[in-house]
C-alpha cells in the first residue's frame, strides 16, 4: 500500500519506507530558465532562434525522461512486491489549476500557488497512478483508489476526526487518545484501512464496487 503525500510515497506495510521525490524539474530549474532567457532575445525565426529553441526543448526532454525513468523504476517495484494497492484519489487537475483570478490570488496568495502547482506537476502523480495500474494488472495484482478526505486527520487508532489532531506538517497527536506518529505515515494506515474495507464490500456486493462509494466505519478500535 502506498500514499503520496508532496511528493513522497509512504509504505503503510513497514511504517517506515519512503520513496524520496525526484523533483527533476526543480533540479533543473536554473539551467532551463537561463535557457529560456536567451531564447526570449534572438531574433524570431533566425539560425540563432532555432538552434536554441532546440536547446530549451532538450533541456524540457531531459526532465520529462528522468521524471518517467524514476517512475517507472518505483511503480516495478511497488507491483513486483504487492498483490494489493491502495492509493489516495487524487484529482491533480483540481489540485494545480491555474491560481489566476482566484480569490488567494487576489489577497498575495498566488506566488506560493504557483510554487505549490509546480511541485505538484513535477511528481507526475498522474503518470505514476497509471503506470501503477497496469503493472499490477500484469502481475495480477490489483490497484483501489480511496477518497483522501480526511486521511492525515483521522485517528487510526480511536476513528477521532478532527483538524486538531494535525500539529505540524508532519506531525500527527490524537486529541483523544494522545497517539502521536508521523502524519504522512497515519495517513498511509487510514488509505489502506479504507482500500481493505472497500475491497471487503466489493466481494461481497458487486453492486458496492461499482458505486464507488467508501465504508462509512473503516477503523478498528485498537491501533
Amino acid at each position: 500500500m502506498e500514499r503520496r503525500d508532496r511528493g513522497k510515497i509512504w509504505s503503510a506495510h513497514s511504517f517506515a519506507t519512503v520513496y524520496a521525490p525526484l523533483n527533476s524539474l526543480r533540479r533543473h530549474e536554473k539551467a532551463l530558465a537561463t535557457a529560456q532567457r536567451s531564447f526570449s532575445r534572438k531574433i524570431r525565426y533566425s539560425n540563432n532562434w532555432r538552434k536554441q529553441k532546440f536547446r530549451v526543448q532538450r533541456a524540457y526532454g531531459r526532465i520529462a525522461n528522468a521524471r518517467r525513468d524514476y517512475l517507472n523504476k518505483i511503480s516495478t517495484a511497488i507491483s513486483q512486491n504487492y498483490a494489493v494497492v491502495c492509493v489516495e484519489d487524487l484529482r491533480v487537475s483540481a489540485m494545480s489549476r491555474s491560481a489566476a483570478g482566484d480569490s488567494e490570488s487576489r489577497s498575495g496568495g498566488a506566488a506560493a500557488r504557483r510554487g505549490l502547482n509546480k511541485s505538484i506537476l513535477d511528481q507526475g502523480w498522474f503518470e505514476f497512478r497509471r503506470q501503477l495500474e497496469y503493472k499490477l494488472a500484469w502481475n495480477g495484482g490489483r490497484l483501489i483508489a480511496v477518497s483522501p478526505r480526511n486521511t492525515r486527520i483521522t485517528c487510526p487508532s480511536c476513528g477521532l476526526v478532527d483538524r486538531a489532531n494535525r500539529i505540524g506538517q508532519s506531525q500527527f497527536r490524537c486529541a483523544a487518545r494522545g497517539l502521536e506518529e508521523n502524519a504522512d505515515v497515519v495517513g498511509a494506515i487510514n488509505v489502506l484501512r479504507a482500500g481493505h474495507a472497500r475491497l471487503a464490500c466489493a466481494e461481497t456486493s458487486p453492486a458496492y464496487e461499482a458505486s464507488g462509494q467508501e465504508p462509512t466505519d473503516a477503523f478498528p478500535r485498537d491501533f
